[in-house]
């Protein structure tokens, strides 16, 4: 199992600084053990203008069954003697994958103290790969290099030049370039980390949930936006669902807070995973909580809408997707949030894992931003959006008004936001603050109206409001909701479009 990695240089950034990024000297030939066997680098060649280092990895068939335990490809009982004759000391793998993180795992990471400006500097770089199992063929090699950078020559290999007419096996000859310097080296080997078990098909050890860690660390910066996204992250955690499922939902965070220049955690803000407190004081002597009147009114609003499918758009902790349940005539209810702290803790509540099969087919849960048009939206009866708009800056509005409005268009739209003249009558609140921290404004009720009936206007709905709580005679209540209605009239949404 061998491949080299290659770079030119001059004599004010010599070739042989790879020894240093590497941290592996040119004059010496290095041995590391492994789980599997015993990984060997050496330099074939080393000048100002031309260095190359060489990794060769000798697998031990023995040590691989042993720590296999029978488990696996290669370690099935009744594949005796394929567990010790395979293809694994000669084509490039998982377990070569492993022994580049093992051996050059300062190089991943991008450290180096000899040369620390070097480390972070792209390099012309060639990689070559004599024997690379290909399952999907060449054309998935380029479709996965060659959108990260690189010029790739794969070279098919046949099962056996003497015998042209049994065709090619599935091993291919790659030669990867980045000839003008677009990459670092850790780039270079963090990709080779993720993709060469990713084209073999194959994990030769455990996955184990860590290989989640694993893989977002090593695609950090490219994994999020590559456009063979799902297949990588399938193959990589040898289709386990369960691991696809929560790679994939952590790459949408990394993928949201990227195009919103934010940081992760920012995104996934979700509360704490404590019920409600003002709902748990509820009795006799208490006044009904507002949280209750509000989901109380929403649902009020609903059943008069006639509104079978429901989507609960910023769903949070799964509330409203649970009142929603214990009513039969909603019949399909999907719950909609960034956060996927927030949708695991509306997956507890709900208790999805226990739930009975023609309940669990009423309800799902799933990730998303209302920044951006989702397919996955339309064709709904009513969405809701409860406490929700005031979570988004007010230039980011336009963008949920359309996503919303304009693309999935339900028949019906609940619009639930505090009405900030209210906050007067709250005396723990002090004057001039927002009843949570991460609300970015609060409206009067003429802000909120003024910016619904606009919302009506573009994209052909009516709009009629309805108070939540008490409605003060003087400041009005506590919730302010919209009620919008399709009107039929579609001119009016010819030419919106997202902000």
């Amino acid at each position: 199992m061998f491949l080299t990695i290659s770079t030119s240089g001059t004599p004010e950034n010599p070739a042989t600084d790879l020894g240093f990024l590497l941290h592996k000297h040119p004059e010496k030939a290095q041995a590391f053990s492994t789980s599997y066997g015993t990984a060997h680098v050496l330099y074939p060649e080393a000048s100002v203008e031309r260095c190359t280092a060489a990794l060769l990895l000798e697998v031990d068939p023995v040590a691989l069954v042993k720590r296999g335990k029978g488990k696996g490809r290669g370690g099935a009982p009744d594949a005796a003697l394929a567990q010790y004759v395979n293809d694994r000391p000669y084509a490039a793998s998982s377990l070569l994958a492993v022994a580049l993180s093992a051996v050059f795992s300062s190089a991943m990471r991008g450290v180096c103290n000899a040369r620390p400006e070097r480390a972070g500097q792209p390099l012309p770089l060639r990689i070559e790969v004599p024997a690379l199992p290909a399952r999907g063929g060449a054309d998935l090699v380029r479709q996965l290099f060659e959108p990260l950078g690189w010029t790739a020559t794969v070279t098919r290999i046949p099962l056996d030049e003497r015998f042209p007419e049994w065709g090619d096996s599935r091993y291919v000859h790659l030669v990867l370039d980045v000839p003008d310097g677009k990459l670092t080296l850790g780039e270079a080997l963090r990709h080779l980390y993720v993709l060469l078990p990713v084209l073999d098909d194959a994990k030769h050890y455990w996955v184990s949930p860590d290989e989640v860690d694993k893989l977002l660390r090593a695609g950090e910066g490219w994994l999020a936006d590559h456009p063979e996204q799902k297949l990588i992250t399938s193959r990589y955690l040898a289709r386990r669902w369960s691991l696809t499922q929560e790679a994939m939902q952590r790459l949408e965070l990394v993928r949201l807070a990227d195009a919103d220049d934010t940081d992760v955690d920012a995104i996934d803000n979700a509360v704490g995973e404590e019920s409600d407190d003002a709902e748990s004081e509820e009795g006799p002597d208490r006044p009904v909580p507002l949280a209750v009147l509000r989901r109380e009114a929403i649902l009020a609003a609903l059943t008069g809408a006639g509104a079978g499918r429901v989507l609960d758009l910023g769903c949070g902790q799964g509330q409203l997707v649970q009142a929603l349940l214990k009513d039969t005539r909603f019949t399909e209810i999907a719950g909609v949030d960034v956060s996927m702290r927030a949708l695991t803790i509306a997956s507890r509540r709900l208790k999805l894992d226990r739930m009975g099969e023609r309940q669990a087919d009423r309800v799902k849960l799933f990730q998303g931003s209302l920044a951006y048009t989702d397919k996955r939206l339309k064709g709904y009866d009513a969405a809701v959006l409860s406490e929700v708009i005031e979570h988004l800056d007010e230039e980011r509005l336009p963008a949920l008004e359309y996503a919303v409005f304009g693309s999935a268009r339900p028949r019906t739209v609940l619009v639930t936001t505090p009405n900030v003249e209210y906050n007067v009558r709250w005396e723990t609140l002090p004057a001039g603050h927002v009843r949570h921290g991460d609300h970015r404004f609060e409206w009067t009720r003429e802000e909120f109206r003024g910016w619904a009936r606009q919302v009506a206007e573009r994209h052909g709905y009516d709009v009629e409001f309805v108070p939540v709580g008490e409605d003060d005679p003087e400041v009005g209540p506590p919730t302010q909701m919209a009620v919008f209605t399709q009107n039929g009239n579609d001119e009016k949404t010819k030419g919106v479009k997202a902000a």
